[in-house]
């Protein structure tokens, strides 16, 4: 067991005590020696000194006379020498007494000075310090006393300058979420006004398209068709299928759209026709072929009209000249297979024609809302899109789930 262990929690004034008591034991120890070793040398000085006159004393009288000149002197010795010692013993106590008194004084300084340190930052004064090496020991105190400071008002400054970036960086998102808001608020706005216009619109093309239709077959039924008007005709029919479009977005959101059974190949023989005046306005032809001619499939008409009449629009908008737009619905298991071929300038990036507003080249047109549309509505009804593209001819083909299988 180390001895700093031991005595870990001894303070100062016990270490006083202890260190007293030794000295005093130790000090009339050496009292007792010295009075003994003093006594046998009286003793052998006495003996030399028992002849008187130069006869010899009796036996008695040496006897006596030896035992009171001893005990005389064994007394002055002793007082001499208690005296000698307590002397020595309260010296060395006075002057134990001023360095403990210096060294509490000193301890004290620095119990004071630590108790203290951790809230204000005073430093020791060097010339209240006694001793040498608790000045040393100051000096390395206020040195640390002064760094800590440093530190601490380098740490209040970077707090108050973190406070204040903190509370700039608050008003700061502060204002950009109240401008946000208004923006959002305005979007919001902006979007609804938007839809209000679109329904508006929408509503109130529907009736002149449809007068214009009919006026122009009440037309044909009296004159022949000329140039000029299977033009206008074209024209109406392709504003009819915008309309269409644009009236689907605008209710998608708002009502149901119910599934019935739909013999597909009548119903893109029935589009076909509706778009052979447009077809041969833009100089193509379509080629019809199917072996399915009894297929039927259970799906919304709307639906079903919307990825039909885009994917024909857009057959006969990038054909080229003189090209056959072959049109195919061929039963491949339990499914049906709608495609559209024709020769056309080759589409590079496949994966994006179905992005909304997307242009492979920016002179053109690009394919508007209408195939994004159609890759909307696949999606819903988990239709499966192909799509390849090559000198050769363009190739866009829809499976559908047939009805029965």
């Amino acid at each position: 067991m180390r001895l700093s262990s031991v005595y870990a929690n001894v303070t100062t004034r016990q270490a006083n005590v202890f260190t007293i008591t030794i000295m005093f034991f130790f000090s009339t120890i050496f009292v007792g020696l010295l009075t003994a070793e003093m006594y046998e040398d009286y003793e052998i000085a006495l003996e030399q000194s028992y002849i008187v006159d130069g006869n010899l004393l009796s036996q008695e009288d040496i006897l006596e006379q030896k035992h009171k000149k001893l005990k005389t002197l064994m007394i002055k010795t002793v007082l001499v020498v208690v005296t000698l010692s307590f002397i020595l013993f309260a010296l060395f106590l006075g002057l134990n007494n001023l360095f403990n008194k210096l060294l509490n004084k000193d301890t004290q300084t620095f119990l004071d000075f630590f108790e203290q340190a951790a809230h204000n930052d005073q430093v020791i004064n060097p010339d209240a310090i006694f001793f040498k090496d608790f000045k040393v020991m100051v000096g390395y105190a206020n040195k640390m006393v002064e760094k800590i400071n440093a530190q601490k008002y380098a740490l209040q400054d970077m707090n108050t300058s973190l406070e204040d970036r903190v509370q700039t960086k608050t008003a700061d998102l502060l204002r950009i979420n109240k401008n946000l808001e208004e923006e959002k608020k305005f979007s919001q706005d902006l979007v609804k006004s938007h839809k209000e216009f679109l329904r508006y619109t929408v509503h109130e093309t529907n009736t002149p398209l449809s007068v214009i239709l009919t006026s122009i077959e009440l037309y044909v039924m009296k004159h022949p068709k000329d140039r000029q008007l299977s033009k206008i005709e074209a024209a109406v029919k392709n504003i009819f299928n915008i309309y269409d479009d644009l009236s689907y977005l605008v209710k998608k959101d708002q009502i149901e759209y119910p599934k019935i059974v739909i013999n597909f190949h009548d119903y893109i023989s029935s589009r076909i026709d509706f778009f052979s005046e447009v077809a041969g306005h833009s100089r193509v032809e379509f080629n019809y072929i199917t072996d399915a001619p009894d297929a039927h499939i259970y799906f919304n008409g709307t639906k079903l009209q919307r990825i039909v009449d885009n994917t024909i629009t857009n057959a006969i908008k990038y054909t080229l000249p003189n090209e056959i737009v072959y049109v195919r619905l061929v039963q491949v298991g339990a499914y049906l297979d709608f495609s559209m071929s024709s020769k056309s300038k080759i589409i590079k990036d496949t994966s994006r024609v179905f992005d909304e507003y997307y242009q492979e080249e920016k002179t053109n047109s690009g394919f508007g809302i209408g195939l994004r549309l159609i890759r909307t509505i696949c999606d819903e009804e988990k239709v499966e899109i192909s799509l390849s593209s090559s000198d050769a001819s363009t190739i866009f083909k829809y499976r559908f789930k047939m009805m029965g299988e």
